[in-house]
């Protein structure tokens, strides 16, 4: 089986601060940085290196930087599905402050434009089990109907609502594995008890509700039988966050197709995101395929 990312890919600029600036205030960065980024293509990365095979639908514009994803992508991630549109490729803007913290603002000219469904590729490719990936880089009404189409055709459906659109309100009728940190739940639902905001997500229609807690783990709700499960993380030193949760969602959803349970995908992932936060950058703090397999190797198998 198959884990099937649609969403974004961009060039992802890093500056690293003390502190964050105040309103009006010019800071010179320690160090600055070029990178690749994108929520799409961090995610299949991470189901890459966690030993999946990946179809990553995105789309990239028409200029010099989609020259430069294309190369970064092209020794990990298939680029054959790279949707070709007449605008500037997609950019963002990371700052880091020295507890590793970070803010994030993005140019998403391609991932507003694209449609993976105009590709019919896309439906051809989805066969019964896989799994469907997507964020919230394309536009709402897009996301829901890519995510009802995977699940008609028999695929499993993971949704990481991040960056959430202002003033909208995510599906999850047609999701099977909900994703979010929890301030994002806590937006979503009204409640910031994770666990209040898990079951709140699940009244909505998904199958799984996922909350990951940062330092303290993640916690984990299955709808038909109102379990849920906390799962602490590593302890480790934070240096970098910015591609901590797209690490989780990646190596999640790529244990998954490796027909691991979802309590030891969630462990997995945990632990993978710890490795990658104690590293700068985004898609450069992925944990390798031997860090991934060597955690597979460590978790004792439990199903939910």
């Amino acid at each position: 089986m198959r884990v099937h990312v649609a969403g974004n890919v961009c060039i992802d600029t890093t500056f690293r601060l003390d502190r964050f600036p105040v309103a009006g205030e010019t800071l010179n960065a320690s160090a600055y940085s070029d990178g690749l980024g994108g929520k799409g293509a961090n995610q299949a990365l991470a189901a890459t290196r966690a030993g999946a095979e990946v179809m990553l639908w995105a789309a990239i514009g028409n200029d010099v930087d989609s020259a430069r994803i294309r190369a970064m992508l092209h020794d990990e991630v298939d680029t054959s599905h790279l949707a070709r549109l007449d605008l500037p490729s997609d950019r963002s803007t990371i700052v880091l402050d020295a507890s590793g913290e970070n803010f994030i603002v993005s140019g998403v000219s391609c991932a507003t434009a694209f449609d993976p469904l105009t590709m019919t590729e896309v439906r051809a490719s989805i066969d019964a089990g896989d799994l469907f990936v997507m964020q919230g880089n394309l536009r709402l009404a897009i996301t829901n109907d890519c995510l009802a189409a995977a699940k008609k055709m028999g695929a499993r459906t993971i949704f990481n609502p991040s960056p959430l659109s202002a003033g909208q309100v995510p599906e999850f009728g047609e999701v099977d594995y909900v994703i979010v940190n929890r301030g994002e739940a806590a937006l979503i639902t009204g409640f910031a008890e994770p666990d209040l905001a898990a079951r709140a997500l699940l009244d909505r229609g998904a199958g799984f509700a996922i909350v990951t807690l940062g330092s303290q783990g993640a916690l984990l709700l299955k709808r038909d039988t109102g379990r849920s499960l906390t799962i602490p993380a590593p302890k480790v030193p934070a240096i970098d966050t910015s591609g901590a949760g797209d690490v989780f969602c990646g190596v999640f959803a790529g244990c998954l197709a490796r027909d691991l349970s979802p309590v030891a995908a969630l462990r997995i992932a945990i632990g993978a995101s710890a490795i990658s936060v104690a590293r700068p950058g985004t898609l450069q703090s992925c944990p390798t395929r031997a860090e991934i397999a060597a955690l597979i190797q460590d978790i004792e198998m439990e199903p939910l």
